[in-house]
């Protein structure tokens, strides 16, 4: 998520106080490009990790702070969520074994993170969206107790004017509203870094977008969110969304998302997309800054252009320009964030291995790749694998229409070993990393198949919350084992771990799937719901889906016992009927507290409500799962 060390600055002399001097860092870097003063003769990597922290149920586990107090600092710190946590890799030179040396150092830290998180009874895991995570879990009480997140909220939601809307059809449908930037806490990612020197930054950098499409098609590992079937690799969809500031009220203006992907080729310079996102984009977060880099060049200094570095932080390029500073040079780096966490370290290392490669060959082989393929073209393709996988349809050069998998296996792959071996990687990495995306394209098994295949598998068996758990536990399982994802078996039921932990809140096995009528129906239309559907409780909501009432199958039946008469002609409406004031729960009220309510007012439903919508219901049918395993258990005892 960027720099910490800011603050919320909406007024407006600090807004304009800052936005001079993101002039001036632009001014300073136009004139060390001019100057040469960008490093050149250097190329290295690095990476930045983000991972989940789950309890024994394997739901999010809010203790990211405890966790990191363990830790002690770099290169461990935090991120938007309390149950998120992110690693930064120190920059290491490109060659010989150096992916190598990445997959260890990030088992090597994430092994850190499990053994400090075990005093929380929690552990780690590596994945695009977690499974089990809920609307509930991203609550402002959720979100990281540090200046930057606050500011950052506030200020999207002053920029939004209005609630975080999320719309995203995949198999299934997901439409839900949100009151915080915490929709972001969703999703973590394997961010890669590549240096560049200033002259080959528009090649590079066009090379990045071209083959981001496949390499995302690759590695798609998040096709899931709140449970619903999405996108393949759901993040990219979810991450423009939740941080989208644009006003829905502007019907004619063209206007970009904060998220993008972006709209043309870069022709010369980094400064091209710097100067598009300082003109498009209003300073969303500002900081104190002193440094005027004017003067740091002028004394023969390198200025850090934090301004530049923090606005630069609040524009979510998928391939982002990176500036920074390393053993007292100025560089230049693209940063690819579409990659998921996941599935396993190997597996994000041969993602990063084969965009890497694939920057560094297809800028030797199509130098001018912008005069052979459309923008519009990578772009599609972007969206086509985030949606598809290995399933999509890919524009190529000169327009040619070839399906992602041959794409990858027949021309991309070899593409990227020369690049790496033309940047003097050691061949056993070639081929050891290239060779895991080889196997997991010939099989078609990609983290989001897998998850998708598991969930198939299980589709007869437990509850929705105990499918997800038992996917998650899964994952944790097979990460720690270290196989790629194309080898691994699926999830069973049992791995959930039981009743005890998947029936703790309302919203783990509520029924959201609900038949409902208007207090002006026909009451007829109730007890045809009732029988044909198979209910016992029809709840009654208005047209903003606001509770007003429900119709209990023993309200029906006393209607027709009573005989009651609306006059020749007319009909009664379901108003006459209805309990207008029932029992409610929240989705994260606790079980047994929903039990003790029903006994109490002695109703056999529920229904459940979040921020003031009817979302769902719970009957005592949907406590029959445990009653089952607590009596089959008890009957199993010995005596």
């Amino acid at each position: 998520m960027g720099r910490q060390d800011v603050e919320d600055k909406d007024q407006p002399e600090a807004v304009r106080s800052f936005t001079k001097a993101l002039l001036l860092d632009l001014r300073a870097l136009e004139q060390m490009l001019r100057d040469e003063r960008i490093e050149s003769d250097v190329r290295r990597i690095g990476a930045e990790q983000e991972l989940f922290l789950v309890d024994k149920g394997f739901r999010p586990a809010p203790v990211a702070m405890e966790v990191l107090e363990r830790l002690g600092g770099p290169p461990f710190t935090t991120e938007l969520a309390r149950f998120n946590l992110e690693i930064n890799l120190d920059p290491i030179l490109m060659a010989g074994d150096c992916f190598s040396v990445v997959q260890g150092r990030l088992e090597e830290l994430i092994e850190r993170v499990r053994e400090a998180a075990k005093e929380d009874d929690a552990q780690v895991v590596i994945t695009g969206i977690l499974p089990t995570l809920l609307q509930s879990d991203l609550s402002m009480e959720n979100i990281t107790p540090r200046p930057r997140y606050y500011a950052l909220n506030e200020a999207l939601n002053r920029m939004r004017e209005g609630a975080y809307r999320l719309r995203i059809e995949g198999t299934d449908e997901l439409l839900i509203e949100h009151d915080s930037v915490m929709l972001e806490a969703c999703n973590t990612s394997s961010q890669i870094h590549l240096q560049v020197s200033a002259e080959e930054f528009a090649r590079f950098y066009n090379a990045a977008q071209a083959v981001l499409g496949p390499v995302v098609a690759a590695a798609v590992n998040s096709p899931l969110l709140f449970g619903r079937r999405l996108w393949a690799e759901t993040r990219i969809a979810l991450f423009q969304q939740s941080l989208d500031t644009r006003s829905a009220s502007v019907h004619m203006r063209e206007m970009s998302s904060r998220v993008r992907f972006g709209e043309h080729w870069v022709e010369r310079s980094v400064t091209e997309l710097f100067q598009e996102d300082i003109a498009r984009f209003r300073v969303l977060i500002a900081g104190e800054v002193e440094e005027d880099p004017l003067e740091v060049l002028r004394q023969g200094g390198v200025p850090k252009l934090r301004a530049l570095q923090m606005h630069n932080s609040t524009v979510y390029r998928w391939n982002r320009p990176c500036y920074g500073i390393s053993e007292g040079q100025p560089h230049l780096r693209i940063e690819c964030r579409a990659l998921p966490a996941g599935p396993t370290v190997l597996d994000e290392v041969a993602n990063a291995v084969l965009w890497i490669g694939l920057v560094l060959g297809v800028a030797e082989e199509y130098p001018e790749i912008h005069r052979g393929m459309a923008f519009d073209d990578a772009k599609t393709n972007f969206l086509a694998a985030s949606r598809m996988g290995l399933r999509a349809g890919m524009r190529w050069l000169n327009g040619e229409t070839i399906g992602v998998g041959e794409l990858i296996l027949d021309r991309l792959l070899p593409l990227a070993q020369e690049g790496l071996a033309g940047a003097g990687v050691d061949e056993g990495d070639i081929d050891r990393y290239l060779g895991v995306i080889r196997e997991r394209v010939r099989s078609g098994n990609t983290g989001a198949d897998w998850a998708r295949r598991s969930l198939l598998g299980m589709k007869d068996e437990g509850t929705p919350a105990e499918r997800l758990a038992a996917l998650t536990a899964a994952t944790v399982r097979q990460q720690i084992e270290g196989k790629p994802v194309h080898r691994w078996k699926l999830p069973q039921l049992k791995e959930a771990g039981g009743w005890q932990k998947n029936y703790m809140r309302v919203e783990q096995y509520m029924t959201t799937d609900l038949f409902t009528v208007h207090e002006d129906e026909l009451v007829d239309l109730v007890a045809f719901l009732m029988d044909r559907k198979h209910i016992r409780h029809v709840l009654v909501e208005d047209g903003q889906h606001r509770l007003v009432g429900i119709v209990s199958y023993r309200s029906v039946l006393r209607l027709m016992a009573e005989g009651r008469s609306w006059g020749e002609g007319k009909t009664p409406p379901v108003k006459e009927i209805m309990e207008r004031r029932p029992i409610t729960v929240s989705p994260d009220t606790p079980t047994l507290e929903a039990i003790d309510l029903m006994r109490e007012h002695r109703v056999s439903c529920v229904p459940v409500i979040g921020d003031g919508k009817l979302v769902g219901m719970v009957s005592e049918r949907d406590f029959m799962p445990i009653a089952y395993e607590m009596l089959a258990s008890r009957l199993q005892e010995e005596p």
